[in-house]
Formats: structure tokens, sequence, C-alpha cells
């Protein structure tokens, strides 16, 4: 999963206890982050002016071998973007991902979004 870039880059202590023992628990900062993030965990395609923005948007490399989710993805209508074949223009693609709390100051969470 592409979410466990950023939590093997930040601690792979953390890292290994999340997604090899599959230990987990829930606490005021993780439960108030799934709070915050719920409207992004749910597909939806929402369209303003020339920006499509998409939300829960699933992502694969088979290259890589990673899946993963993108929280949103904004395509904003741009000549000088990519072509996007299902909507027929070009595109400046961002992907958005929401984070509870500061930036962190190491590259683990810019990692997981260029993944």
């Amino acid at each position: 999963m592409i979410s466990g870039i950023q939590h093997f880059v930040f601690c792979r202590r953390q890292w290994a206890l999340i997604h090899v023992e599959q230990q987990w628990e829930e606490n005021y900062f993780t439960i108030d982050g799934e709070i915050k993030h719920e409207r992004v965990d749910h597909p939806e395609h929402e369209k303003r002016k020339n920006t499509i923005i998409i939300r829960a948007l699933p992502v694969k490399s088979r290259t890589r071998g990673i899946t993963g989710k993108c929280d949103v993805v904004e395509y904003k209508k741009d000549k000088s973007g990519i072509f996007i074949p299902l909507y027929n223009d070009n595109f400046i693609v961002t992907p958005i991902e929401y984070k509870r709390g500061k930036p962190k100051e190491d590259n683990s969470d810019k990692l997981q979004l260029l993944a």
C-alpha cells in the first residue's frame, strides 16, 4: 500500500507494527483524523467550472507492485496539460493528500504523495 511508504520513511518500527504485524490501536488523534478524513474516503466526482475533482481515486502500479487510494485528485482544464481520454481534453493533474497536524520535517509525506 502507498500509505506504507509514509510509515516506513517516518519510522520503520511503526511500519512493521502496522503493515507486517498488523497491530493498530485507535487513540484520540487517529479517531480525529478519521473523522476529518471521512469525506475524501467516499468515491465522488464533482465538477466546478474548469476543474474536475475526484475523491477516493484508486491507483495502482503494476511496475512497482503498489496500490493505494488518492484522497483527492484535481483535474484543471489547461491546453498545456496532459490529454485525458475519459474527458476528451487536456488537464493539469494535481494529487492532494490530507494529513492531520503540522507538515512533517522529513520527506515521508512527500514521498507518499509522489508514489
